[in-house]
């Protein structure tokens, strides 16, 4: 049997591709086999740090942090909690159908950063090149078929202005979008099994505009309040980890949009009376992302008993006491704190970290729950096997796809569907509607180009600090770019 080194991309030797077909089921059982007997792979750790960019925690003299998602982790609860305020208010307040009440949340349905084509009235995954991942379109609970896609869209690039702000494409990124993804799914399915005439567009609009109301209403604030022990995690690590960091010498910071009585009542709930001492500076309504590019509002010194602003003017702060609203010019002049010396942690990749990390060189460190439960999927021995075996299939498919004969292009023909039913898998295995959060077949979401570019480290929890010293540096793995020589390539020739 014939045994070629890999061709160059822009010649192909058809000489060097008259395998019998034989030999090439020969060669198929053979790396079948051997991928088989291969060293498993060793499990990934969802409580580990993984870095997109070298950073060394010695370099670190101060941390900030979000509060939703971040030092506070929420149950599932509230995704139904969220959903069924939400399903309520369009119902009570927008007057939608009263059978909309009779709709159940399904967490099993929608992973965030997928995008909605308020034209369309299409859910959708994209990768970071644009492109639509085909198999993950939905209208309501319906998959729409790869040819009506490449119809609507004329292929399936999405052009980049589709995805600005103005856009028709509406990205769902943060954890809280999770039960805003199942209403709109869930109300377009409803109206079009019903023959109820709509245009998404509205559709959209009202179930923002309600979602919205109930964060800014308070509502949804209140709820969680009412009931901390259904809705927010309470471990003994968090309020652990802000005594080691304090011990360290490191200053510490919080940054989020809610208002105080909120976070006062989760702080002292997860760490107790005295959480405000483990903090240099509390800035709540901070309105992010504003609170990063816009430099002309002041701060307020806000009083906790009283539940009002100060009327003078915020010059330094003061550890115990709480400020309101300012902007982050203000907060570097009477700081000192600039550049990388800050890392700053939150779960939002736009709101928390882009402007940060991209206007002002802060360390930034992204909050992804959903790790946890994607890296368990990794660690299963079906996967593994899956993937192990689908990136050997795609190498021979590359080097041998050229053939001389009918019978070993048939061949050939049968490894690509198989090839399909691979990768078919690997998404199901996941989540069967959209697959993973931070892959579609082969390359990274849109959801993860952005956190690659936003954020220095990615961990499934902020507790995940505890595991690592503080003079530790994170090594981001070393990429093989397509012209460069891989260290596995022992493992792929054929």
């Amino acid at each position: 049997m014939r045994v070629f080194s890999k061709q160059p991309r822009t010649v192909v030797n058809r000489a060097h591709h008259g395998n019998t077909a034989n030999e090439l089921r020969d060669l198929y059982n053979a790396r079948k086999a051997a991928v088989a007997d291969a060293t498993p792979v060793e499990d990934m750790s969802p409580e580990a740090i993984y870095a997109n960019n070298e950073l060394n925690l010695s370099d670190i003299k101060v941390m900030g942090f979000d509060y939703d998602y971040t030092v506070a982790t929420y149950t599932s609860a509230v995704h139904k909690l969220l959903f069924d305020l939400g399903k309520s208010a369009l119902v009570n307040n927008v007057k939608y159908p009263a059978e909309i009440m009779d709709l159940e949340f399904d967490p099993s349905f929608a992973v965030r950063g997928l995008h909605f084509d308020v034209q369309k009235g299409l859910m959708m995954k994209i990768d970071g090149f644009h492109s639509i991942q085909l198999g993950t379109v939905y209208r309501g609970l319906q998959p729409v078929p790869d040819d009506e896609v490449i119809s609507l869209y004329g292929g399936i690039h999405i052009p980049v202005d589709y995805l600005e702000p103005s856009g028709p494409l509406h990205q769902l990124v943060d954890l809280f979008a999770i039960p805003e993804i199942s209403l709109v799914s869930l109300i377009i399915e409803h109206f079009v099994q019903n023959n109820i005439e709509y245009d998404p567009e509205y559709v959209f609009n009202d179930i923002q505009n309600a979602v919205q109301g109930i964060h800014k209403s308070g509502k949804l604030h209140q709820n969680l309040m009412d009931n901390l022990e259904l809705y927010l995690e309470k471990t003994v690590e968090t309020k652990g980890l802000l005594e080691r960091l304090r011990e360290e010498g490191k200053n510490l910071f919080l940054i989020t949009n809610s208002g105080f009585p909120f976070i006062n009542a989760g702080m002292r709930h997860m760490i107790g009376a005295g959480w405000l001492d483990l903090f240099d500076i509390v800035i709540v309504r901070a309105r992010k992302p504003k609170f990063f590019h816009l430099g002309n509002r002041p701060f307020r010194l806000y009083d906790p008993v009283k539940e009002t602003n100060s009327w003078g003017r915020v010059t330094t702060f003061e550890r115990g006491k709480v400020y309101q609203q300012g902007n982050l010019c203000q907060l570097h002049q009477m700081t000192g704190w600039f550049g990388p010396q800050v890392l700053y942690f939150g779960d939002h990749v736009y709101t928390d970290l882009a402007d940060p990390s991209l206007r002002f060189g802060w360390r930034t460190g992204a909050i992804v729950p959903e790790l946890e439960r994607e890296i368990e999927v990794y660690n299963s021995a079906d996967y593994k096997a899956a993937i192990r075996w689908l990136v050997v299939l795609e190498h021979m498919i590359e080097n041998l796809q050229h053939q001389d004969t009918a019978d070993s292009r048939k061949v050939i023909a049968e490894w690509r569907e198989e090839r399909n039913r691979q990768r078919l898998f690997a998404k199901s295995i996941n989540n069967p509607y959209f697959g993973s959060l931070f892959r579609t077949y082969h390359n990274p979401t849109y959801f993860f180009r952005r956190l690659a570019r936003f954020a220095d480290v990615y961990m499934s929890s902020l507790t995940n600090l505890l595991h690592y010293p503080s003079d530790y540096t994170f090594y981001p793995h070393r990429m093989v770019l397509p012209h460069e020589p891989s260290p596995f390539q022992h493992l792929l020739n054929v």
